[in-house]
């Protein structure tokens, strides 16, 4: 999965805003290398990644990564084998495997001079699987200088010229797979002060060269040749060549990732933004009103009632004053649900606010996936908080199972789908699956760290005890009417999840196209922005459900609170399906599996988040209605 990789490019509206101060100083990690002449300019090789190939129409086909190095590519190897390269957590879970290559290039030496790199040979069987790949449009993934290797391609439209990380393993537009076995490389170059060079941009235009591969002698980078196909019933002799130019730019190196951080299409984003913020608008807009003039007159004829004369039977949402604060079944349940969904919230929020003030270089690859982990696990005193606190308000007294649990059952359920997923990627043989040092890193920070900070969070929220409430519980159980069929939970919850849902699903395409499809995403002002609009819109449509739901003597509001808030997540699994049907073409058990593994995942986490956000916004809306009440 390499969407991830592609989330942690630097795109916040921010640092755009502030050039002069991305001229005055540099992130850590992220300063430049000066170059002089004859330096030598490393080239480090990636995993080989499927993408979507250049039509509109075209469809991912893999979600499998593979070793650069994978024996059965036979790609040409360093003289002493390749090197591994040091990665940061997140690059890693990503898939990211990064090695040093043969490529001897140094800085503005051999312009424009072709080389040989190697000769290979390829049996018959792996040059059925050298084929296969190239049908599933994967692509070949190189950096040199932190910055990727990529194809200029021009967005159809808005034509601009933009950098598209990766380029093609082969082609087969004629249906027959062909080997790119050369590749012209560019590299741009500035030269801030004489003799010092720092490089701005990589291109590659590999192209496919068929003829005599067996000649070791100094290849002809300019005869025109055959295409090369590997026959896979006999070996193949493969030669790979490629040639260096130097091309001088006036890009600054500080803008360098302009040319590789392309929005495609801005209006979009501007559209599904301002859309949210309508949709938002009148929905707060609808709760003032019920807040202000519907509530506040039945406050009123509550509390104007004339003492002296015989006490009026309550009517509407009053009727249950005796019983909506009553507990609900399962408040171990929910109150863990909501501790966890407190602390992916404050993840979620930290995590953006760092993106959005430049903090997350895109050379400093798996950044953004790094810091997501570590806030997680420095966050878990907040989860332990807000779920003892809770279930402290909903009369529970195992404060002990209640801190084990919020420490433990979802972080479990994570590690075991991402153990069934790694099993997966292993039988397939891809890159991406996590070596077992890192997954029992994993396991440290969750269990080591972020478990006992749960447990302070637990001890302190339980020393706080529960929240008051400003009415009585009534000893025995009120009868509840039949509800509307509007009103019905699961009804509910999904014509509330469809407004959320609404304001996010155009930069849910976006997202997904990173995730999956080994698109660059980065507009983190868009995301932060459209986050925002989604919690406000999930807080305001629970509260008006919650308030219709009292209005209908329903007073068992705490379970629907969190099921409406989270009913969202069953859009975006239809969604989901939809997006697999219309832009997936996966034929392998591994990759379908790896696809409904993490889309699970991601309706799981939304689900939980919002969920969060609509039972909160609920208990604060009715605690401030009742208490607003006299009731004798």
């Amino acid at each position: 999965m390499r969407g991830t990789r592609s989330g942690y490019l630097l795109g916040s509206a921010l640092l755009t805003l502030l050039p002069s101060a991305a001229n005055a100083f540099y992130l850590p990690g992220a300063a430049p290398h000066n170059y002089v002449l004859r330096d030598p300019v490393g080239v480090y090789v990636n995993a080989l990644t499927p993408m979507l190939a250049g039509s509109d129409n075209s469809k991912l086909k893999s979600l499998i990564n593979y070793d650069y190095y994978n024996p059965q590519f036979h790609f040409c190897t360093p003289n002493g084998g390749a090197q591994s390269q040091p990665e940061s957590l997140g690059s890693i879970l990503f898939g990211d495997r990064i090695f040093t290559s043969p490529y001897d290039i140094k800085m503005l030496e051999a312009n424009g001079t072709c080389q040989m790199l190697c000769t290979a040979e390829i049996p018959g069987e792996d040059a059925k699987f050298i084929n296969e790949r190239i049908r599933e449009d994967y692509a070949i993934n190189w950096l040199v200088d932190g910055l990727p290797a990529a194809e200029m391609k021009k967005d159809t439209k808005t034509g601009d010229l933009f950098f598209d990380m990766g380029f093609n393993l082969g082609n087969d537009d004629d249906d027959i797979p062909y080997l790119n076995n050369h590749y012209e490389i560019v590299l741009r170059y500035h030269e801030p002060s004489p003799g010092v060079y720092r490089v701005v941009g990589v291109l590659v235009w590999p192209s496919s060269r068929g003829g005599t591969q067996e000649d070791e002698s100094t290849p002809n980078c300019d005869v025109e040749v055959p295409k090369l196909g590997l026959f896979e019933n006999e070996n193949n002799h493969i030669r790979y060549t490629y040639r260096v130019t130097w091309d001088e730019s006036d890009t600054p190196w500080a803008t360098r990732w302009d040319n590789y951080l392309h929005i495609f299409d801005p209006r979009i984003h501007w559209f599904s933004l301002i859309n949210s913020i309508v949709i938002v608008v009148f929905l707060c807009v609808m709760v003032a009103m019920i807040l202000w003039r519907t509530v506040s007159r039945d406050i009123s004829r509550y509390n104007a009632i004339d003492l002296s004369e015989d006490v009026q039977e309550d009517w509407g949402w009053k009727l249950v004053h005796g019983e909506v604060f009553r507990a609900p079944r399962y408040p171990m349940v929910l109150s863990v649900m909501v501790g966890n969904g407190a602390q992916l919230c404050a993840m979620c929020a930290v995590t953006l606010v760092f993106a959005l003030l430049g903090f997350l270089s895109p050379s400093n690859r798996g950044s953004l996936a790094t810091v997501m982990m570590v806030c997680w696990t420095f966050f878990g005193g907040i989860g332990g908080y807000y779920s003892s606190r809770i279930y402290a308000s909903l009369g529970g007294v195992n404060s002990r199972r209640n801190a084990f649990f919020t420490a433990t059952i979802l972080p479990t359920l994570v590690f075991i789908v991402i153990f069934l997923l790694n099993f997966f990627l292993l039988v397939a043989g891809s890159s991406g699956a996590v070596p077992f040092f890192t997954m029992l890193l994993i396991v440290v920070l969750w269990f080591g760290i972020s478990a006992p900070l749960s447990s302070i969070g637990s001890y302190i929220g339980s020393r706080q005890g529960g929240v008051s409430h400003p009415v009585r519980v009534n000893q025995i159980p009120r009868q509840i009417p039949p509800a509307p069929r509007h009103l019905r939970p699961w009804v509910s919850t999904l014509l509330a999840g469809i407004l959320p849902f609404g304001a996010a699903f155009v930069e849910l395409y976006f997202v997904m196209s990173s995730l999956f499809a080994s698109r660059a995403y980065y507009a983190f002002g868009f995301l932060a922005l459209t986050a925002g609009v989604v919690a406000l819109t999930t807080g305001t449509v629970t509260i008006l459900f919650t308030y219709f739901n009292l209005c209908a003597e329903e007073y068992r509001w705490h379970w629907r609170a969190f099921l409406i808030g989270g009913g969202s997540a069953f859009w975006i699994l239809a969604y989901g399906l939809f997006y697999w049907l219309s832009r997936l073409s996966l034929h392998s058990f591994s990759s379908i599996a790896l696809y409904l593994g993490y889309l699970f995942l991601i309706c799981l986490f939304d689900f939980i988040v919002t969920g969060t956000i609509g039972f909160l916004a609920s208990y604060w809306a009715v605690r401030r209605l009742y208490s607003a009440i006299r009731v004798d």
